[in-house]
């Protein structure tokens, strides 16, 4: 297990920087399109390739940082149902999201990805739309991405099993974000 915890904490580490890094690319989309909307409107110009960086900045930043999100336990769960089970219960919900929701999902998306992508690349894809950008760049980013997060989601599965088993302790346990009334208001300070 010390072994597995090791490779996650690689994974975690990877995906942090990363997911960090790329804030920075919003900004830089935000500054493309605000210097694309300006040119357009004083010297009556635009083009394709300008907005289609900038699709091509928030898509990178939107998809390298998935995986950072699902490392940072920042994902869209329905709370009024999880937060009712124990945290054990909450810990096996975890786990098989993980092993039968996204895993499966994310290698699916590998495997029709890899080709479409390498189909792209070889034939030289181009954007349809005049002056546009090439293609395999932004199918790049998808592949990348999602296989960002097949690593985060196996570092999420050996941490489950990890904090399961006993061998780790659990780095985010569970707070509701909408506690019952009695937990947020003692009996003495309700009016």
């Amino acid at each position: 297990m010390r072994a597995l915890l090791g490779f996650s904490r690689l994974i975690d580490t990877i995906t942090e920087f990363i997911g960090k890094s790329v804030s920075w690319l919003i900004l830089a989309a935000v500054l493309v399109s605000a210097g694309n909307a300006v040119i357009r409107k004083i010297f009556n110009m635009s083009s394709n390739a300008w907005l289609e960086a900038q699709w091509y900045l928030f898509g990178a930043a939107f998809m390298f940082a998935a995986a950072y999100t699902l490392s940072q336990n920042e994902r869209i769960r329905i709370d009024v149902v999880y937060g009712q089970f124990s945290r054990r219960v909450q810990h096996w919900i975890d786990l098989l999201g993980h092993l039968l929701f996204l895993m499966p999902f994310v290698l699916l998306v590998l495997y029709y990805l890899f080709p479409y992508v390498k189909m792209s690349y070889v034939s030289g894809e181009v954007s349809s739309s005049a002056g546009g950008l090439i293609i395999w760049p932004a199918k790049a980013i998808l592949l990348f991405g999602f296989l960002l997060l097949a690593f985060q989601g196996v570092s999420e599965i050996i941490k489950k099993i990890a904090i399961m088993t006993g061998n780790m302790e659990d780095p985010t346990p569970y707070v509701p974000t909408h506690a019952p009334l009695d937990d947020v208001v003692s009996p003495e300070t309700r009016p």
